[in-house]
């Protein structure tokens, strides 16, 4: 049976990605969730050695969930680029070194995009990913996906966001993620369409 989180719930945010982090507990603020991050409870940081995007999560969650004794959320995702055959995919922070620093994993993007001379007119096409998965304590273990369709510009654009944001713009749109206002965002990214299915599995609505 899926488990409903009620208002007040304690909630481990299980990132030490100070984005990703805004971003999850500004979607989590709605629902009285007591949202908590890894970092505050001074948890470790597990190794993302699974090859998908929910295998990560899993991971990161269940690693979570059993240190703190608490409920816990956790994200992988990243951008696939058609171009590169899915790269960088579950590697996408790494493409931005240990300082992790995106404008450099952007010029990589940017770069191997254009080195057979695969950057069209239009910009390659590509799009986010998102896994999202909540651990229990007792152990069971749910996973939410999200994607979101686009094409890369270049140079990037905005400052808003965070990671690839500002060379990603989604279908039907004129401002890159890097530009928008994050309640845009919060409205249309991949991260916003899985907690979507997770709130309606796992959030406790309150009575009329």
């Amino acid at each position: 049976m899926t488990p409903r989180l009620a208002p007040g719930t304690r909630l481990v945010v299980a990132t030490h990605n100070p984005g990703k982090l805004k971003e999850i507990a500004e979607l989590i603020v709605p629902y009285g969730l007591a949202a908590v991050s890894a970092g505050d409870l001074s948890l470790p940081e597990p190794d993302e050695t699974e090859t998908t995007f929910a295998g990560n999560a899993r991971l990161k969650a269940v690693a979570a969930a059993r240190a703190a004794n608490l409920p816990a959320l956790a994200d992988d995702s990243g951008l696939e680029v058609e171009a590169l055959g899915g790269a960088p995919g579950v590697y996408s922070a790494r493409w931005a070194g240990p300082s992790k620093d995106f404008g450099r994993a952007m010029h990589r993007v940017a770069d191997e995009v254009a080195a057979d001379g695969r950057w069209g007119s239009a910009g390659p096409r590509a799009n986010f990913t998102c896994a999202l998965s909540l651990a229990l304590p007792n152990g069971d273990e749910h996973i939410f996906e999200g994607k979101i369709f686009g094409r890369l510009v270049w140079p990037p654009r905005g400052t808003q966001g965070f990671g690839y944001d500002p060379m990603f713009l989604a279908d039907g749109e004129t401002l890159t993620f890097g530009e928008m206002e994050p309640a845009r965002k919060h409205a249309i990214s991949h991260r916003a369409r899985a907690f979507a299915q997770f709130v309606e599995a796992c959030i406790e609505r309150p009575k009329p």
